[in-house]
C-alpha cells in the first residue's frame, strides 16, 4: 500500500433534541413504535449496532464484532450524546472510547468532531446565537472526548464566511463540506481564481479558505456521487461494493490523495437495515487486503497539508439545491407528501421564531445586566451548568454575578439563561426540513417557542403570545383540518404548558398509585413535609403539604394537595398554595373527620370549596405516567377476559380439533379464543429461566394445527429476553455447565421457532464470552478435563446456533 493512496468515511450521526421543554424528558412518541420514542428507536437500528458491528465470515458466521466509530471519521449531535449517556450508557461508552483509539491508531489524531450545539442553521443565525453555537459545541465536545475538537461539523453543512470566522475564533482547525460549496480556487501564492462552481472540486485533497480577518481555515469537500449512491442507491447492500466505489476515487498522481465521503450516520443501520454491517465488511476488507491508508481528517491534513486555497459560494448547504432557502422559503425541496402541497408556511415560520428571539433579545440583555457582568458572556459560559449543573451552577454565578446573588435573583438568573436556551433550540433546522408544518419536528420547536413565550412573561411581565399565534397564522398548513401553525400551536403547545402547581397536581395524582412516592418526577424535586394517607375500602383519601423545585431554574413553590381516589380512574383533588400552618391543619382536621364518617359528599365539597382554583382529575397526570395508570386500571377487566377466553377454548378443544381434521372453518369466537390462549401460554412459556422445550413445541404445533396466527412480535420479544437472561448469568458464572445447557436448548429452540428473535445483545455477550474464556477451556478440553469438553461442546452449539464462527 502505498502512503498516497489515503481514505476516510465521515458519519454525521445526530438526532434534535425530543424533550418536553417544561419537563427536560422525553415523552411518548407513537410514530416510533414498537419504541417509547425515535431516540430509542435509532438506537437500536443504528447508534448501538455501530458500536458492535458485525463481519460475516464465507458462511455467513459471525467471526468478528467491531466498533465502527473507531474506523471512520464521525460527529455526534451534542443533544443526542447527552441522551445516550443517560439512556444508553455501553452505546455512549462506546463513542466515547472510539476516539481514544483512533488516536491510538491515527497518530494521536482523535476521530471526532465537534458539531454547532443543537443543529442550527448557521448563515441563517445573528451573530450571538451564531458565536454562542459554536462555544456550545466546542465545550460539550471538550467535555465528553476530554480533548479540544480539531473540527467542527456544520448542521446541513451549511456555511457562509461568518460562520467559518466564528470556528476560527473558537479555535477549530476545519470542517467538512459538500462539493456544490466551493466557488474558486487557486494555488497558494497565485492572484489568479478558477471556477469550480457546480461541484467541479477536486475532492481528493484538502484546501485553506483564507478569511476576511486575515486567518484561514482548512476545508475538505466530499465525493458527492458516492455519498449520494451510499444513501440512496442502494450501495450498502454489499461491503465490498461499497468499498471498491470509494477506492475508485483515488488515481496515481504521485501525491497523497484522499478518498472520502459523507453521509448521515443514521444511513448505516437505520436507513438502510445492516448498513452498519456493509460499513464494517467495507472497512476491513480495504485493511485487511492493504488497498488504502484508512484515516481521518486530522490526520490527512498533517500529513498532506493545503497546497490550494479555495473561496466558498456563500450561503450553501448539502441538502438544498437553492443554498439554505430550504430553511426560510418554499424552495422546492421537500421530503414527499401531496402532489399539490407547498412549503410556504416555512418563511413565516421563522419570520415569527426571528420576531420572538428579537423581541425577549434586549429585555434580556437590560434584566440580566443588571445581575451579571457581560449577560452574553455569561449565556456563552452557560453550557458549563447544562452540562453538570450540580458541580458547576455555583461557580457559574461566582464568576459571572455582579454580587452574591439572594435566592430570588438566582432563579431570575437562571429563568433568564434558561429563556436563551430555548430561543436557540427553537432554531433546530428540523422544524422546516420536512414537507408539511404540522409534523412532529416543526411542532418540536413551537414548543421550544412556548417556554420562551412563558418565562418572557414571567421575568419581564410583557404578553407575547398573542402577537406570535397572529404571525403564525401566516404559516399555513397543506391540511385542511390542520388549518396553520397557530391552530398546532393552540392545540400541541398551550395545553402542554408546565407550572409548579401543574407539577405538583401530577405527584398528587401519582401519590395515588404509587405508595413508594419518589422525590423527583422528571426536572423537579418533591418534599413531602407532612402527608396523611386514609383508606375505606376502595377509596382512599391522601393529602399533604410538599415543597415543589424546579432543578434548573430553582423556583419553588409550597402547596397543599388533597385527592380523593373513589376506585378505578375516577378521582377528584385540588391544589393551592401553601396559606399557613392555621389554614393547613383545619383543613386536614376536616377531611379527615369527613372521611372517617364515610361521608364523601362532604369531603368532594370541601374539595370544591378550598381548592377553586386548581382543580384536578386523572388527566393532570403527565403523558407517559398517565399511560402506565390507565393500563394498570385495565388488568383487573383484562384478567376477566382472559379467564373467558380460556375457559371458552378449553372447554370446546375437541369440537374445535374436529372441525380443523374436517377441514371446516372454526367459528369466529373460538378462533379468537385459541389465538389468545395459544399465544398467552407460549409468552409465558418463553419467558421462564428455564424454558419448558417440549411444552412450547407443543404450543407452536397446536397452532399449526389451528391455523391459529401467533404473535411473532411479541414472541420474539420474550425469547429475545430470556435468552439475553442466560447470557447474563452465564456471563457471571462463565464455567456453570446447567446455565450453559440451558442457554443451548433455548438457543436452539430460537433457531427452530417460526420467530425472527432479535439476537444482537445476545451475540455480543456471547462473543465477548468467547474472547475471554474459550481459548482456556478448549486447551483444558484437549488436554484430557472432562467438565472442559464439556463445556467447550455446549459453547460451540451456543455459537452455532447464535451464528457465530467458534474458534
Amino acid at each position: 500500500m502505498k502512503d498516497t493512496r489515503w481514505l476516510c468515511i465521515h458519519g454525521h450521526f445526530y438526532q434534535p433534541p425530543r424533550e418536553n421543554p417544561w419537563l427536560e424528558s422525553i415523552e411518548q412518541q407513537d410514530s416510533a413504535y414498537p419504541y417509547h420514542d425515535w431516540n430509542e428507536r435509532i438506537t437500536a437500528e443504528c447508534y448501538g449496532p455501530n458500536a458492535e458491528a458485525r463481519i460475516l465470515d464465507a458462511r455467513d458466521r459471525i467471526f468478528r464484532i467491531v466498533n465502527n466509530y473507531a474506523a471512520i471519521s464521525y460527529n455526534f449531535g451534542p443533544t443526542i450524546l447527552a441522551w445516550l449517556q443517560e439512556h444508553s450508557p455501553d452505546t455512549y461508552a462506546s463513542i466515547l472510547d472510539a476516539d481514544r483509539i483512533s488516536r491510538e491508531r491515527f497518530g494521536g489524531h482523535g476521530s471526532a468532531l465537534a458539531q454547532a450545539y443543537n443543529h442550527m442553521i448557521m448563515p441563517l443565525a445573528n451573530e450571538r446565537d451564531l458565536k454562542t453555537q459554536v462555544r456550545w459545541g466546542k465545550r460539550d465536545f471538550e467535555h465528553r472526548f476530554g480533548r479540544p475538537p480539531d473540527g467542527m461539523w456544520l448542521p446541513e453543512t451549511a456555511v457562509d464566511t461568518a460562520t467559518l470566522e466564528a470556528l476560527v475564533d473558537a479555535g477549530i482547525v476545519y470542517t467538512v463540506l459538500a462539493p456544490n460549496q466551493a466557488d474558486a480556487i487557486r494555488r497558494i501564492g497565485s492572484t489568479e481564481w478558477t471556477d469550480v462552481r457546480g461541484a467541479r472540486i477536486d475532492t481528493t485533497r484538502a484546501y485553506r479558505c483564507p478569511l476576511p480577518s486575515g486567518r484561514s481555515i482548512s476545508l475538505l469537500f466530499y465525493d458527492g456521487p458516492v455519498s449520494r449512491a451510499v444513501a440512496f442507491e442502494g450501495l450498502l447492500k454489499s461491503g465490498e461494493l461499497l468499498a471498491n466505489r470509494v477506492l475508485g476515487l483515488l488515481r496515481d498522481e504521485g501525491r497523497p490523495m484522499l478518498a472520502h465521503i459523507a453521509t448521515d450516520g443514521e444511513t448505516y443501520g437505520h436507513h438502510h437495515r445492516h448498513g452498519e454491517m456493509a460499513l464494517a465488511y467495507a472497512m476491513h476488507y480495504i485493511e485487511h487486503n492493504e488497498l488504502a491508508r484508512i484515516t481521518n481528517y486530522a490526520e490527512f491534513l498533517e500529513h498532506a497539508p493545503p497546497e490550494i486555497e479555495v473561496r466558498i459560494a456563500e450561503a450553501t448547504s448539502w441538502s438544498c439545491a437553492h443554498g439554505v432557502e430550504r430553511w426560510r422559503s418554499d424552495c422546492g425541496c421537500h421530503t414527499g407528501g401531496e402532489p399539490e402541497w407547498n412549503q410556504r408556511w416555512r418563511g413565516p415560520l421563522r419570520d415569527a421564531l426571528d420576531w420572538l428571539r428579537d423581541e425577549v433579545a434586549p429585555a434580556f440583555e437590560r434584566e440580566a445586566g443588571l445581575l451579571l457582568k457581560d449577560p452574553w458572556a455569561a449565556r456563552d459560559a452557560y453550557i458549563d451548568v447544562i452540562l453538570d449543573r450540580e458541580s458547576n451552577l455555583d461557580t457559574f454565578l461566582a464568576e459571572h454575578a455582579r454580587t452574591h446573588l439572594a435566592a430570588a435573583d438566582r432563579v431570575r438568573v437562571l429563568k433568564l439563561l434558561e429563556m436563551q436556551r430555548h430561543a436557540m433550540f427553537m432554531f433546530t433546522s428540523c422544524g422546516w426540513f420536512f414537507n408539511e408544518v404540522s409534523g412532529i419536528e416543526t411542532v418540536q420547536v413551537l414548543r421550544y417557542a412556548g417556554r420562551v413565550i412563558q418565562l418572557a412573561e414571567e421575568v419581564f411581565g410583557i404578553a407575547l403570545e398573542q402577537e406570535f399565534c397572529a404571525r403564525l397564522a401566516l404559516a399555513e398548513s397543506n391540511d385542511t383540518t390542520v388549518g396553520s401553525a397557530r391552530t398546532l400551536y393552540e392545540r400541541d403547545v398551550m395545553g402542554s404548558k408546565v407550572d409548579l402547581m401543574m407539577v405538583a397536581a401530577h405527584y398528587a395524582v401519582d401519590s395515588v398509585f404509587d405508595g413508594g412516592l419518589p422525590s423527583t418526577t422528571h426536572s423537579y424535586d418533591i418534599d413531602i413535609e407532612d402527608r396523611l394517607r386514609r383508606t375505606s375500602g376502595d377509596t382512599q383519601l391522601i393529602a399533604a403539604r410538599a415543597r415543589i423545585t424546579s432543578r434548573l431554574t430553582e423556583e419553588w413553590e409550597i402547596v397543599t394537595f388533597a385527592v380523593l381516589h373513589l376506585g378505578g380512574h375516577n378521582l377528584a383533588g385540588g391544589i393551592r398554595p401553601f396559606g399557613g400552618d392555621t389554614a393547613y391543619s383545619d383543613l386536614m382536621k376536616q377531611l379527615v373527620e369527613s372521611y372517617e364518617a364515610t361521608d364523601l359528599s362532604a369531603v368532594m365539597r370541601l374539595l370544591a370549596t378550598d381548592f377553586p382554583a386548581y382543580p384536578f382529575s386523572l388527566k393532570a397526570l403527565f403523558t407517559d405516567r398517565q399511560r402506565e395508570v390507565l393500563y394498570r386500571l385495565l388488568q383487573s377487566s383484562v384478567r376477566k377476559a382472559e379467564a373467558a377466553y380460556r375457559r371458552v377454548y378449553q372447554e370446546n378443544a375437541p369440537v374445535t380439533r374436529f372441525l380443523v381434521a374436517q377441514g371446516l372453518p372454526l367459528p369466529r369466537a373460538f378462533m379468537l379464543a385459541a389465538e389468545f390462549v395459544i399465544n398467552h401460554d407460549l409468552r409465558a412459556g418463553l419467558e421462564t429461566d428455564d424454558i419448558d422445550i417440549a411444552g412450547v413445541t407443543s404450543l407452536v404445533d397446536d397452532a399449526a394445527a389451528l391455523k391459529v396466527p401467533l404473535d411473532r412480535e411479541g414472541l420474539a420479544f420474550a425469547l429475545k429476553r430470556s435468552l439475553e437472561q442466560l447470557a447474563d448469568s452465564l456471563a457471571e458464572r462463565p464455567d456453570d455447565l446447567e446455565t450453559l445447557e440451558s442457554f443451548a436448548r433455548s438457543a436452539t429452540l430460537a433457531r427452530s421457532l417460526p420467530l425472527s428473535v432479535d439476537l444482537w445483545k445476545v451475540q455480543n455477550k456471547y462473543y465477548k464470552l468467547m474472547r475471554t474464556h474459550y481459548a482456556s477451556n478448549d486447551a483444558r478440553a484437549r488436554a484430557g478435563a472432562a467438565d472442559a469438553e464439556r463445556w467447550a461442546e455446549l459453547f460451540t452449539v451456543v455459537g452455532n446456533q447464535l451464528g457465530l464462527a467458534v474458534s
